[in-house]
């Protein structure tokens, strides 16, 4: 298996831990009773995670794991599949 196929298939993965985290999130704001446009879900997704970050922030005290598990998943998948381009033009 050549490097920028490995890559590109971690890159995907890490897109769909983004999309099960993110829609996890939407799940846990639709149980608190927060609006959800479901039109413009991928558009107002980063909108999303920040209305999580702060509804659980008061809640607890910490920011829910799933804010994480989204920022960490998004940040893989840009950082793979850039590697993944890199590495089949050099």
């Amino acid at each position: 298996m050549n490097l920028a196929i490995f890559l590109a298939i971690i890159a995907g993965l890490a897109v769909i831990w983004f999309i099960v985290s993110g829609m996890m999130m939407v799940n846990e704001l639709m149980k608190r009773g927060e609006g959800i446009n479901f039109i413009f879900i991928n558009a107002m997704l980063p909108v999303y995670a920040h209305r999580y970050k702060k509804i659980t922030l008061e809640e607890t005290g910490k920011v829910g794991p799933l804010f994480y598990h989204w920022l960490i998943a998004i940040n893989t998948a840009l950082v793979f599949a850039f590697a993944a381009i890199i590495s089949k033009v050099v």
